[in-house]
């Protein structure tokens, strides 16, 4: 398409009420896209994120001119939401959700909407219509694939696993509503190979297209190609935790590994509901420091200078970000061997893959003793990010897929006076 676009993007939490990657990749997808023209407007539930949180965000988010965000808030606070995840409608928003999507838009992108529509918020609206799989919640009412709070789901048992985790049933997944709201979506993207095949062998028969997400490019100096980066911080060398502290996250398997391992330290970027639990964890080791949630300015800095970023998930990942963030900066990673993390290693030659913390002990000692490797992996990392992972490769692949489907809708009307 040769113009501007009109897009709208669906979904739950979006900066500065958000705490995962799903609502930074929307607002980094909407502000790409209005800084090349076209026009975005986000809907997004503020009642979601006060119920899980319970207070206003600390911080705030700027965007784009051609970026108009609407907020939903209603008077029935965090009830809404509540009533959107056992009914799967957006009973208390329906009618603004309605207003806003009736003025029409070419596109409607919609991301997590377990909380702020439901799977009949699918149903609304007319364009062209798409929907990113960040995380598994058609498949899983938990969303996470993490059965019971402790292993991942590799056997189906749904009402057992929402109990454990506190939540009533949602019966409306029996009633054929979900698969009827899916037919109104022209494409589902899923961000790598993994999340597809997770979603097609829980059953699902839909059009998926794999294309992965991205992080955009910044404006912050890094070093020219073959230079190694200083990974010391005060002469001693250190590796990188970035993410939300919840035990899905993994850290708590890296603390004791780290109070054995005497030959660097380990820093922890995030904040999260498991926060206290990791610190009692780490106390009395001065070598474990938690620096709490970074600016984009300083989390930077902590990544170039890392000797690496460890991944320790012990859940099913679809697509980090924060691998990339890392490979952004020419930093290597080490992953666990789980989910989606070990297709972006392989696919870069960015990083290295563990099963065992005895594994994971080698790779540490690795990438401390020969930093000739750390750099090679991390230029490596770098060069696939700039060919895959930028914003000017996601968007060239997106609006492709857009073209492609208005194409075939155009084939598909019939023809005057038929």
């Amino acid at each position: 398409m040769d113009r501007p676009l009109r897009f709208c993007m669906i979904t739950t939490f979006y900066p500065p009420y958000s705490f995962g990657g799903d609502g930074t990749f929307v607002h980094q997808l909407s502000n790409e896209l209005a800084q090349r023209g076209h026009q975005v407007d986000v809907i997004h539930c503020i009642d979601s994120y006060i119920l899980l949180t319970g207070r206003e965000p600390s911080r705030t988010c700027t965007h784009h001119p051609n970026v108009k965000v609407h907020g939903l808030r209603s008077r029935f606070g965090p009830l809404s939401p509540l009533v959107t995840q056992q009914t799967g409608y957006p009973l208390l928003q329906s009618r603004r959700i309605r207003e806003i999507l009736d003025r029409g838009f070419d596109v409607i992108h919609y991301h997590n909407v377990s909380l702020v529509g439901g799977p009949r918020v699918l149903e609304y609206g007319e364009g062209i219509k798409l929907y990113t799989m960040h995380e598994c919640w058609l498949v899983c009412p938990t969303h996470v694939l993490f059965r019971c709070r402790k292993a991942p789901c590799v056997q189906r048992r749904c009402l057992v696993c929402q109990l454990a985790y506190g939540r009533p049933p949602q019966w409306w997944r029996y009633t054929g509503l979900l698969e009827r709201a899916l037919e109104h979506v022209d494409a589902f993207i899923a961000p790598s190979r993994f999340s597809q095949s997770a979603h097609e062998q829980r059953g699902l028969r839909i059009p998926i297209v794999h294309l992965p997400n991205f992080v955009a490019r910044i404006e912050v100096a890094t070093p020219p190609p073959g230079e190694r980066v200083d990974s010391r911080e005060d002469d001693e060398p250190y590796f990188l935790f970035v993410g939300r502290l919840e035990k899905l996250k993994g850290l708590q398997t890296l603390i004791p590994v780290f109070r054995r391992h005497t030959r660097a330290r380990l820093l922890v970027a995030g904040a999260g509901s498991y926060g206290a639990h990791l610190r009692r964890l780490a106390e009395g080791d001065d070598r474990i420091r938690f620096l709490g949630r970074l600016t984009q300015e300083e989390l930077q800095a902590v990544y170039r200078k890392a000797v690496a970023l460890i991944v320790p998930s012990i859940g099913f990942e679809m697509f980090p970000l924060v691998i990339v963030e890392a490979f952004r900066q020419r930093t290597p990673v080490i992953v666990r061997n789980l989910g989606g993390m070990p297709e972006i290693v392989e696919e870069s030659g960015g990083g290295l893959v563990y099963d065992t913390d005895e594994q994971l002990v080698a790779a540490m000692g690795r990438l401390l003793m020969e930093p000739a490797l750390r750099d090679e992996l991390g230029q490596r990392g770098y060069q696939t990010y700039v060919q895959k992972w930028t914003a000017e490769a996601h968007l060239e692949r997106y609006l492709r897929l857009i073209c492609g489907i208005a194409e075939s809708k155009t084939r598909e009307l019939p023809t005057q006076g038929a």
